[in-house]
């Protein structure tokens, strides 16, 4: 198993997805999704630990309103973990970094700003556009 140091970061000089690169990205994906799991049990604790037996009904339903909007981001954290989780096991099977349309190297500054992307930035434009196409019908 290849160590890095807490500061290293990918090199765009070495070999693509070489083992440093994943190391660095699991790291990564994991150091999030411990954040994001942090943060989702912190909103849930605050989201119960709110006395919202509140005598005054509009007082009540700004409190149902929130804790739904909480609820809402909590539910798209899940999935998040869920795309977290999958791009770790592309690490293990060594798919990660390629884009799953045309298995060209997604691109080191590209999972850097979104560790979970599956498609290369051709890809993923193109994809938009079909979505874009689909959304105005």
């Amino acid at each position: 198993m290849v160590r890095i140091s807490k500061t290293y970061v990918p090199n765009l000089k070495e070999k693509y997805m070489c083992e440093k690169h994943k190391v660095y990205f699991k790291r990564k994906l994991l150091d999030w999704k411990t954040e994001i799991i942090r943060a989702n049990n912190e909103a849930l604790n605050n989201s119960f630990d709110d006395n919202s037996a509140s005598a005054d009904i509009v007082d009540q339903a700004s409190s149902y309103t929130e804790k739904n909007v909480e609820m809402r981001a909590i539910n798209r954290q899940i999935k998040l973990i869920s795309k977290i989780e999958q791009a770790v096991k592309k690490i293990k099977d060594g798919t990660y970094g390629y884009c799953e349309e045309t298995g060209e190297p997604i691109g080191i500054k590209r999972l850097i700003a979104r560790p979970i992307a599956t498609l290369c930035i051709s890809a993923q434009e193109k994809h938009e556009k079909e979505e874009k196409v689909y959304a105005d019908i």
